[in-house]
């Protein structure tokens, strides 16, 4: 029962090139920046990433990515990463958008053992209909397309059917968790931090401080143990690294 591992590469050890992960983070709140770094010392590659964003220039995921380390990303939103965006539109990277609740859902049926569900978002647009670029050729054509999807009609409105995601491996970044797994996550951290953790067949939680099994009340918990298979315990220093996004400030 105790999930607990020695440090962040111990717990990344085994993830292999060509791996799917789930990640949790939105923009920079909630990254696994932790594993994500050991991930990108250990040298993986070739991995298919499924998260909101791919981080920016210089952290979160976006460390893999100006490595070369992934190959292809399902996400909802990629505006604030240039890398991103030169790899995408130059054919190096494999990109299926999706829209941000849709993934939200997939990667909570995939954990919930749901096959597919139908949903009205996207209905009438290429989402539905196919055509998305996937991948671009060298010389800006498109080289692969999104597929059509299943559409049906219920009390006389037209769904369209997507796939529940469910991947080898998750990342996530808890405030609170145990030696059993469970986590909590604080404020907008959450995000799609309890999403990931789910949908990973494996997944491995960076937790900011750890507490002993019983020191979580019930009620608090937002992803069981059941979910987490390994466990980080951050240092004080890993958990105030938490950059800012868009610094904002008043006069």
């Amino acid at each position: 029962m105790n999930k607990v591992r020695a440090g962040a590469a111990e717990a990344v050890a085994d993830i292999p090139d060509g791996a799917s992960l789930a990640v949790g983070g939105f923009g920079l709140s909630g990254v696994p920046e932790v594993l994500i770094r050991a991930l990108y010392e250990r040298g993986t590659t070739g991995l298919k990433v499924v998260s909101n964003n791919c981080g920016v220039d210089g952290r979160g995921l976006g460390v893999l990515l100006s490595a070369g380390r992934i190959a292809r990303v399902t996400g909802s939103y990629v505006g604030e990463n240039r890398e991103f965006a030169r790899q995408y539109l130059g054919g190096e990277l494999e990109v299926e958008l999706t829209p941000q609740g849709t993934l939200a859902e997939r990667l909570r049926a995939g954990g919930a053992g749901i096959p597919a569900f139908y949903t009205p978002a996207g209905v009438g647009t290429q989402v539905a209909n196919g055509g998305l670029p996937w991948r671009y050729a060298p010389d800006g054509t498109v080289a692969v397309a999104s597929p059509r999807k299943e559409t049906r009609d219920f009390a006389g409105r037209p769904y369209v059917l997507e796939h529940g995601i469910t991947t080898d491996f998750a990342l996530v970044r808890a405030w609170r968790g145990d030696h059993h797994g469970n986590l909590v996550f604080r404020r907008a951290a959450a995000n799609f931090n309890p999403l990931a953790a789910m949908a990973g067949r494996v997944t491995v939680a960076e937790v900011e401080e750890l507490v002993e099994p019983g020191a979580l009340r019930p009620d608090e918990i937002h992803v069981p143990g059941i979910y987490v298979q390994r466990v980080v315990a951050l240092t004080a220093g890993q958990t105030a690294d938490k950059p800012i996004e868009k610094r904002t400030v008043r006069p």
